[in-house]
């Protein structure tokens, strides 16, 4: 079958234009957030979180949740008013999750089983037997006690924060 030299040209034009697409598709998939269960921040809301864990076992005064769930304890904090103006946010935020905190309660895991110490997209904080293991670039940050991971939290993602200023 014969072609052209325009229509090849129309056909390498499309397919150039294709793979930016796809390009710039899997770049935005790479900066969101980390999620929790369906839960992520700066998009989910309190009833997508009720919705999904149910009844909080205690809800504090500023808004946050607490729920028991398998291997420890979960709370959820929400962007409010003082957030959003304090970090120049779309008014639009407030009331979206801020940060998931999980409180593992007997954790095998360590930084060494979670392949963290030669990850170089995680910044690593020391101080006396905690090790913090921040990657703000994905918004999570482990925290581990005597070699041990304690907490999980699952934060905005800093292309998350850039998008959500006015």
């Amino acid at each position: 079958m014969y072609m052209s030299g325009r229509n090849v040209l129309r056909r390498a034009a499309a397919f150039k234009s294709a793979v930016v697409v796809l390009c710039l598709l899997s770049a935005a998939a790479i900066a969101e957030a980390e999620s929790w269960n369906g839960i992520e921040p700066f998009k989910s809301r309190r009833d997508d979180v009720l919705k999904i864990l149910g009844k909080p076992v205690h809800e504090g005064e500023s808004g946050t949740l607490r729920f028991e769930v398998a291997g420890g304890i979960v709370t959820i904090s929400f962007v409010d008013a003082k957030f959003v103006n304090t970090k120049k946010l779309r008014p639009d935020l407030a009331g979206t999750v801020l940060e998931i905190v999980l409180q593992h309660e007997s954790s095998s895991s360590t930084p060494e089983s979670m392949k963290l110490l030669n990850n170089k997209a995680f910044a690593r904080d020391e101080t006396g037997k905690a090790a913090i293991f921040r990657n703000t670039k994905d918004g999570i940050v482990y925290t581990f006690l005597e070699g041990r991971l304690k907490t999980t939290r699952y934060t905005f993602s800093d292309a998350q924060l850039g998008r959500a200023r006015k």
